[in-house]
């Protein structure tokens, strides 16, 4: 087939707008942290980068996208055929009739492994070993997250039963989320958890995170259609309009419990809405967009209290807007889903699709929210019983990231009331006159 120049331009630009998301993650949870560890926490987002990257070209598309039917394991995960990326650079197109070269689909398909497994680091702030965290990286996007995909868009148990999820909420949110909460199980809480305040250090990186997060967003959902098309139109427009009530919607909840609405409660806010649009953004109408939007502003707000309630220290709160958020965007389709119209199967039940389709929306974030639960923890327990997954009590009440980076978030000795600095030490301001009125 021959090659899509409008197609391959939009993906090559789709594939690095969702590249944007992760360092634009890196300064929504850096934002969040305290001073003390806002270089950790921007690093686990760019390690994550880096070891998925690797993973991804080495074996990571080929277990997710390639298919071996004479194995009994294709429903779970993919074959050999595309180690090393190097069948697809003799192959001039993708198989899926979009007219994008194959190695463009694997480049926007590795962005999206990327930001889930940086996603994930969110829940362990402040306290895990950058190394260990590396490791675990590696670790779980070969076992979870590889065939994660695959039973869902690369053909898999999931995907073969007819499951919907237009841009990742199974796969990326609700896979994150439950990781992010087996590891918060695993770390344990930080040093001082509900004795001190460990409110947001920079709540400016956390708005300019969250934007970087929107404006990449469109190439996440947008950008899975593979094609430029009508479809492409709505999950644009459903993207922006669910986003836009659910931090209405968060807004009111703050003002309605707290009588104040907040700026991270706006930039959570936008975050929850764009992850529980993201699994029906290309197969909803407008309207429901909104509906989903505000359910997921709302709940969410209220989601994010629960680490208080049941005690587990998720410290920017990934299961309260990633597994919550994915889980009502996944079931909901079975309520609102509408597009694409090729048969009942695949309509909500408001549009008459009966409630097989419903079914199917709530197998796949418990099959998927359990297996990255289990395995999760199951990873995380190794790697804190051999190397050690977190730092020394110690190290974290001084910081993180000068006990594990020799290096600050901030060296501000030398800056001044005044807005003077001097390199031989602190200028003294002249002594003013008192003046008698």
């Amino acid at each position: 087939m021959k090659i899509d120049s409008g197609t391959t331009a939009w993906m090559l630009a789709a594939t690095a707008l969702v590249l944007l998301m992760t360092p634009g993650l890196a300064l929504f949870y850096g934002g969040m942290t305290r001073a003390k560890s806002v270089l950790n926490m921007m690093m686990m987002s760019f390690g994550a980068i880096v070891v998925v990257s690797i993973t991804w070209m080495l074996y990571g598309h080929s277990l997710a996208f390639t298919e071996n039917p004479s194995s009994a394991l294709n429903a779970f995960v993919g074959g050999f055929d595309a180690l090393g990326l190097q069948s697809l650079v003799d192959t001039a197109t993708s198989d899926d009739g979009t007219g994008m070269p194959s190695l463009v689909f694997s480049a926007f398909q590795m962005t999206f492994a990327i930001i889930t497994v940086a996603l994930i680091s969110g829940a362990i702030a402040d306290r895990a070993k950058f190394g260990a965290w590396m490791l675990f990286g590696v670790i779980w996007a070969t076992i979870v997250y590889f065939p994660v995909a695959h039973w869902v868009w690369g053909g898999g148990w999931l995907n073969s039963m007819g499951i919907e999820d237009f841009a990742g909420g199974t796969v990326v949110h609700i896979n994150a989320g439950a990781a992010a909460l087996a590891l918060a199980l695993v770390l344990g809480k930080r040093q001082g958890w509900r004795k001190e305040p460990m409110r947001p250090h920079n709540l400016t990186l956390v708005l300019l995170g969250a934007a970087l997060l929107w404006f990449g967003w469109f190439g996440f959902n947008a950008g899975s259609e593979l094609v430029v098309d009508g479809i492409a139109g709505l999950a644009f427009m459903n993207t922006q309009v669910a986003t836009a009530v659910a931090v209405g919607a968060w807004l009111t909840v703050e003002k309605l419990r707290d009588g104040h609405a907040t700026s991270l409660g706006a930039a959570s806010g936008a975050v929850a809405g764009l992850v529980a649009i993201t699994p029906a953004c290309g197969f909803v109408d407008p309207w429901a967009a909104m509906l989903i939007g505000l359910l997921a502003g709302a709940v969410c707000a209220y989601a994010v209290g629960l680490k208080y309630k049941l005690g587990y220290d998720d410290s920017l709160d990934v299961v309260g807007v990633h597994l919550v958020g994915g889980v009502i965007g996944a079931v909901a389709l079975g309520f609102v889903a509408a597009y694409p119209a090729t048969d009942e199967q695949s309509q909500g039940l408001f549009y008459g699709g009966g409630f097989g389709q419903l079914g199917l929306q709530v197998l796949g974030p418990v099959a998927v929210g359990l297996y990255s639960f289990v395995i999760t923890w199951i990873i995380g327990k190794i790697i804190d019983k051999t190397m050690g997954f977190r730092i020394k009590a110690e190290d974290e009440v001084t910081g993180i990231d000068i006990t594990t980076h020799a290096e600050t978030g901030y060296d501000l000795g030398t800056v001044h009331a005044s807005g003077v600095s001097s390199p031989n030490g602190p200028v003294t301001a002249p002594a003013t006159k008192k003046v008698d009125a």
